[in-house]
């Protein structure tokens, strides 16, 4: 049983979606179920402090999993997003006349795949993990299936994600039968004593893709503006802070573990996929009106950012794509918990249009700056948390004598530059006569309000003084 206590975050998660379908058995109701999930999501967030402050045992668990200080670093991450994607949701379907309720059950489900995604060290739970992460999704995604958007958004990466999966599964069975080990570190020893097979190569190139595809990265981009489009904000911030993080954690761990970045192949195929998530994501994300669709292509790019860490440091790259994961994860959900609050008045209509934040300053001006600062640090303007990441990447790109990546994270940061300046611009403009969607008054003293106000408060203290996410990033690191 000790030896099960490291995976004691997950456990409590678990048992957290066995109190909610028998409280939505014996009784359905929508706030006691958001009650019962922030408590038991908020349990897990205290045994990863716990265990960060070493006051609960950590390390491997048989072969399967390890629970290292980059496990917790980012599984305190995915909590605190899951967190507020529950505030931003309680709201947002609080006039759902339908079942809304399980809608929780399912985000659970998913937050646990999250949770075991990171300690994964076996090609088995490496598929397990995304797998209770991904299922959920289908139905998060599709949840206002009455609305065409919605269903066609879950049906849509439902077909796309499970060929991805099935690639994936076809790519570890060629690893497996190259190397005869499905631990991370066992197909590095493989490698390490025999180089790569041709069957290796192409098994790594089989799983890579797969990985590309769950991280929107171009050119397996194709999904992402449709279904970040039709599914309910909520379940989009989810998609982009939870699954992200956890994907790039898993992806992180399996590539440095492996040590597949040493090989000039991988290498050139890593860089590839930097150059098109860039160039492509951002001059996407240029033409469009959508907001949703905006930031999805954004994603695009700034997933490219994150494997620019990898680029540069190699086997070192731990801790600084947590770092940059941590800031991104907190200004998307900053970004879709402003549309959730502008999209809750109107029942089945969502604020994704650009042009019905016209004028936005001169009735909410709070809201406007939350906004306006995590659009800023997603483009990585200087005071904000954005910035210090990008500075932080690019200093290693130039250490490593990466120049011309150096220089591409510039351009992209410009082009992005434009279209967020876009969005700003519109929300100081005059108003408009007719005023669509708006914000509660009392919007401030709401759960999902005070979520998006404290969001943006450390976006900017970490842009002034970061020496504390630095501090937090250098505790991620990849037990050896």
């Amino acid at each position: 049983m000790n030896n099960l206590l490291p995976l004691l975050p997950a456990g409590i998660v678990g048992c957290t979606i066995l109190l909610v379908m028998v409280v939505l058995a014996l009784h359905r109701s929508h706030k006691l179920v958001v009650l019962c999930t922030a408590v038991g999501l908020n349990a897990a967030l205290i045994s990863i402090l716990l265990q960060l402050g070493q006051r609960l045992p950590t390390g491997a668990v048989t072969a399967l999993f390890i629970v290292d200080n980059f496990a917790l670093v980012n599984g305190a991450l995915i909590l605190v997003s899951a967190l507020a994607c529950i505030t931003f949701a309680y709201d947002y379907f609080a006039k759902l006349t339908t079942h809304k309720e399980e809608l929780y059950v399912l985000l659970l489900t998913a937050t646990l795949g999250a949770l075991l995604m990171v300690s994964a060290q076996h090609m088995a739970t490496f598929f397990m993990a995304l797998e209770l992460l991904s299922v959920p999704m289908y139905g998060m995604l599709a949840f206002t299936f009455t609305h065409d958007k919605s269903l066609e958004s879950g049906l849509k990466y439902l077909i796309l994600s499970a060929a991805a999966s099935a690639t994936l599964l076809m790519g570890m069975a060629f690893v497996f039968v190259a190397t005869g080990t499905l631990t991370f570190a066992g197909v590095g020893q493989q490698l390490g004593q025999l180089g790569a097979s041709p069957l290796l190569i192409l098994g790594a190139a089989l799983m890579l893709s797969a990985i590309a595809f769950k991280l929107s990265l171009a050119p397996f981009h194709a999904w992402a503006g449709d279904v970040y489009e039709g599914a309910p904000v909520p379940v989009t911030a989810f998609l982009g802070s939870v699954s992200k993080v956890a994907m790039v954690a898993l992806a992180v761990r399996l590539l440095l573990e492996t040590s597949l970045p040493a090989f000039v192949v991988v290498d050139k195929v890593v860089v590839v996929l930097i150059v098109l998530s860039v160039l492509i994501g951002n001059l996407l994300a240029l033409k469009q009106v959508s907001l949703k669709r905006m930031l999805a292509y954004s994603s695009v790019a700034h997933m490219g950012y994150a494997l620019m860490a990898l680029a540069a440091l190699g086997l070192q790259a731990d801790t600084l794509t947590t770092m940059y994961m941590i800031i991104y994860a907190l200004t998307t959900l900053a970004s879709f918990g402003v549309i959730a609050l502008m999209s809750q008045t109107v029942h089945g209509i969502e604020a994704d249009n650009v042009a019905v934040y016209q004028g936005l300053f001169w009735r909410r001006p709070v809201l406007t700056a939350v906004m306006t600062v995590a659009l800023l640090s997603l483009a990585g303007i200087p005071s904000t948390a954005g910035f210090m990441t990008k500075v932080q990447i690019m200093l290693a790109l130039v250490q490593s004598g990466r120049f011309w990546l150096g220089g591409l994270l510039i351009i992209g940061s410009a082009i992005s530059l434009y279209y967020y300046l876009g969005v700003i611009l519109m929300m100081y403009k005059r108003p408009l006569a007719t005023i669509d969607f708006d914000v509660a008054d009392n919007w401030r003293s709401r759960a999902g309000g005070v979520v998006l106000l404290l969001i943006s408060g450390l976006l900017l203290w970490w842009g002034v003084l970061p020496n504390s996410l630095y501090a937090l990033a250098q505790l991620a690191q990849i037990a050896h």
